[in-house]
């Protein structure tokens, strides 16, 4: 059934919408948007704990999707699977499951949210448009990218949870 979600979903392929999902992909290929927006966000002292809680999110993201669950699962790619496709980026080398790019994409969504950002629509709606964008470039399964979305956000708010304990201890 995955391979027929992303056979159906190579049939909206077009031109112009190609560079864009290679743009949506790349801005976050080692969650670099998420990075730079923990960096400005911790930059002011109004934001500095959504900053925080942003930069938590996304180290734990880090150990749990790439250094637990992508070695456990070991899950094959389905640009390798079916290597007829026509690749707009590269086939990664690394295990497939969970999505990486969705995982810190909606972990940082999801440490925005719990932190009562009101960054966390805008950025909701980017972290759709790069989970998407990974089953386009045909390197993810759904389930890989629904999984990453579920755990990230989960992360987001683990990362609140955390950083609102380390703040009791503190007092």
């Amino acid at each position: 059934m995955e391979l027929t979600v992303l056979n159906w979903i190579q049939t909206l392929r077009a031109d112009w919408l190609d560079g864009v999902m290679v743009f949506l992909s790349a801005i976050c290929d080692h969650g670099e948007v998420w990075i730079v927006l923990a960096a400005v966000l911790l930059s002011f002292r109004k934001n500095r704990r959504a900053g925080l809680t942003v930069a938590l999110a996304l180290v734990l993201d880090v150990i749990v999707c790439n250094g637990i669950l992508k070695p456990l699962v070991g899950r094959v790619r389905p640009c390798v699977v079916h290597p007829a496709v026509e690749l707009l980026v590269h086939c990664p080398t690394d295990a497939s499951f969970p999505s990486g790019h969705t995982a810190s994409s909606f972990a940082a969504v999801g440490a925005l949210r719990a932190s009562g950002s009101r960054l966390w629509l805008p950025g909701l709606a980017l972290a759709v448009l790069i989970a998407f964008s990974r089953l386009y470039l045909y390197v993810h399964w759904l389930t890989d990218v629904l999984f990453g979305a579920l755990l990230g956000w989960l992360l987001g708010y683990a990362a609140r949870w955390l950083l609102r304990k380390a703040e009791e201890l503190k007092r």
